[in-house]
């Protein structure tokens, strides 16, 4: 559903332009609201954007898990607490919070990446950072690359 990646920049007000490509999944899923929440990779941080029906699943699931597991608590106080709510403009951009742009450091240049049921917003210098790392680490295991049947 959600493939690819795109740079794009952020304007003065905090809006983005959602790629094309992931506007049109968006029509197909009927769905126009996002949720934008904080998220860390090997210490980099992002953010995460959910169509709001994935993220009525992932909340289900959630709910579905033991409430008082002390790792779930520390989750939730990260993942959850940190997320809201957007509509995409009659632009297709969304408004990311100051706050958010802030815990992800997004300066001028995002990079917009999918991640099959979600994308994240990177600052594009850090997406270059990350993706290096991935690719020499990923693309070099054989043997997880047969695991996916590539």
């Amino acid at each position: 559903m959600f493939r690819g990646h795109f740079e794009h920049a952020i304007d003065d007000k905090g809006r983005v332009a959602v790629p094309v490509l992931f506007r049109q999944a968006l029509v197909g899923l009927q769905d126009e609201r996002l949720v934008l929440t904080k998220f860390r990779l090997r210490k980099r941080r992002c953010l995460d954007v959910y169509p709001l029906s994935a993220w009525r699943r992932f909340e289900d699931n959630l709910l579905s898990r033991n409430r008082f597991d002390p790792k779930l608590v520390q989750f939730r106080n990260v993942y959850v607490s940190g997320a809201t709510e957007c509509a995409l403009d009659a632009q297709g951009r969304i408004l990311v919070p100051q706050l958010l742009r802030e815990y992800a450091g997004l300066k001028r240049d995002v990079m917009i990446t999918g991640d099959v049921d979600k994308f994240r917003l990177w600052d594009a210098q850090t997406w270059h950072e990350v993706f290096a790392e991935d690719e020499e680490q990923v693309l070099d295991d054989e043997a997880f690359l047969r695991g996916l049947d590539l």
